[in-house]
């Protein structure tokens, strides 16, 4: 047995104290004493080496430990309220079991940061919910309009966003759109365009894009904002009415995104379509296909 380990094991004898610990734990109580500290505050079999660990550095930096010196809080819990203590702030706002370790992280940030964490310090926010609350509340933003266990985190980042940016939240403020729905609006709210031609929530995010660049480019978005067309049919007929094509010989969902390119590619070079029952062909026999050309 280690010196060390011998020196707690001497202590607990003399403490009568009985010999139920491990040497991990013995090594804490060994390191306790050699640095002249009140070890009896954790020397107990209840506490695994770990916790006697962030209770022994909180006796190192003078902190009162009976706020934390507890088995019903883990380590990581511990070092949190550790934390807060060795920085002076009232701990008394997160040293709860009912809080894990990332949510203790998320409230003790807002306490530095002098934002009012009773807003968010409730067991209902995950570590993330929290996160985007403390960030919209050192921005100013109004947080009331998001601080709702009803919207995940990523959805709260993009109400907050919204609030940062200027923009009518409440166009997106619901639920029912997931983040990548809320953030294609939020885009189109930023750059003042009519939104409501693709906030609805049978577009999934992929289409509310390709609407919205539609949008952005100033074509008639009318021909392909409809939930017949997928992403990539979308993306054909929007570059399409970008080159001024005759998109209608190609906007139909019974062509598929390559099939539509094909067209579009013909289209450009001016040679003329034959379409029968589905197939394409050529009105000029030995044409070879352009290559595809890259959007700008």
């Amino acid at each position: 047995m280690k010196k060390g380990i011998e020196k707690g094991k001497s202590w607990l004898i003399k403490n009568n104290i009985e010999d139920d610990f491990n040497d991990l734990q013995m090594e804490e109580i060994s390191l306790g004493l050699e640095e002249g500290l009140d070890v009896s505050l954790y020397a107990d079999p209840k506490f695994n080496s770990w916790q006697m660990y962030v209770i022994r550095r909180g006796l190192e930096d003078v902190v009162d430990v009976s706020l934390y010196a507890d088995p019903k809080y883990y380590d990581l819990q511990m070092e949190q309220i550790r934390q807060g203590l060795k920085k002076g702030v009232d701990v008394s706002l997160y040293a709860d079991p009912k809080f894990d370790f990332v949510q203790m992280i998320r409230i003790l940030a807002g306490i530095e940061k002098g934002v009012d964490v009773t807003l968010y310090a409730d067991p209902k926010f995950s570590e993330d919910q929290m996160e985007q609350i403390r960030l919209g509340l050192e921005k100013g933003v109004d947080v009331s309009l998001y601080a709702d266990p009803k919207f995940a985190g990523e959805q709260m980042e993009q109400i907050r966003r919204g609030l940062k940016n200027g923009v009518d939240v409440t166009v997106y403020k619901d639920p029912k759109y997931n983040d990548w729905q809320m953030e294609q609006i939020r885009f189109g709210l930023k750059n003042n365009l009519d939104v409501l031609k693709y906030a609805d929530i049978k577009f999934n995010y992929l289409q509310m894009s390709e609407i919205r660049k539609g949008l952005e480019k100033g074509v008639d978005v009318s021909i392909y904002a409809e939930p017949k067309f997928d992403e990539d049919q979308m993306n054909q007929i929007r570059r399409g009415l970008k080159e001024g094509l005759d998109v209608s010989v190609y906007a139909d969902p019974k062509y598929n995104g390559e099939q539509m390119e094909a067209i579009k590619s013909v289209l450009r070079v001016g040679i003329d379509i034959l379409i029968d029952e589905g197939e394409i062909s050529l009105g000029l026999e030995g044409k070879t296909k352009p290559k595809k050309e890259k959007e700008r």
